[in-house]
């Protein structure tokens, strides 16, 4: 399955398909937010899709239709993260939150990190810790002061800051401790992580 977030707010759905000519077809217009999409993730044989109309849909897949709406922020929510049963969003409100699955099976706000700044972006890795069976989860937060914070999950102790020049609109992991930045310029930066 192929999706894309649109201005409108709709997400595009197309289903792979055998026709050489024509390889995806498409399958059906996701509707429900208001303005644009800015972010889709996949987690938990869920789609999220976070947009800037502040809300976070929760869709299931087998049905294409959402199934939950999460309000918890107050302006744009700019990117999103599954990692392992968490969804952690974050927006222009200067928050980074953790969502979880309840016992009632909802998903609701555990933590709410107050970065001082709009979120731009999330992206993380796991790194192996002292002990194999202690890996370090670490979340890179880009903000619209033209930093990149460092973070260890779950505490969100700070380990350090990235600066650029610009604004990071993206945050990706590449082979062997690459992290890759983009500003709105299109500047690409490199960074190399130390064990």
């Amino acid at each position: 399955m192929l999706l894309a977030g649109t201005q409108s707010g709709q997400i595009l759905a197309w289903k792979g398909s055998p026709d050489d000519t024509n390889p995806f077809q498409p399958v059906q217009s996701l509707t429900g937010h208001a303005r644009a999409v800015v972010c889709l993730v996949f987690g938990g044989n869920r789609l999220f899709s976070a947009s800037l109309d502040h809300t976070i849909k929760m869709w299931d897949l087998d049905t294409l239709q959402c199934v939950a709406t999460l309000n918890g922020h107050s302006d744009a929510v700019t990117s999103l993260m599954y990692w392992e049963n968490y969804l952690l969003s974050c927006s222009l409100d200067g928050t980074i939150k953790v969502w979880a699955t309840t016992g009632e099976g909802k998903i609701e706000v555990t933590y709410t990190h107050d970065e001082g700044h709009g979120v731009l972006a999330l992206n993380g890795i796991t790194r192996p810790g002292k002990a194999e069976s202690e890996p370090k989860h670490i979340l890179f937060s880009s903000c619209n002061d033209n930093s990149v914070r460092v973070y260890v999950l779950p505490s969100f102790e700070e380990k350090g800051r990235l600066f650029a020049r610009q604004e990071i609109r993206t945050i990706q992991k590449g082979p062997g401790g690459l992290l890759f930045t983009g500003d709105g310029t299109g500047l690409t930066t490199v960074w190399k992580m130390n064990a």
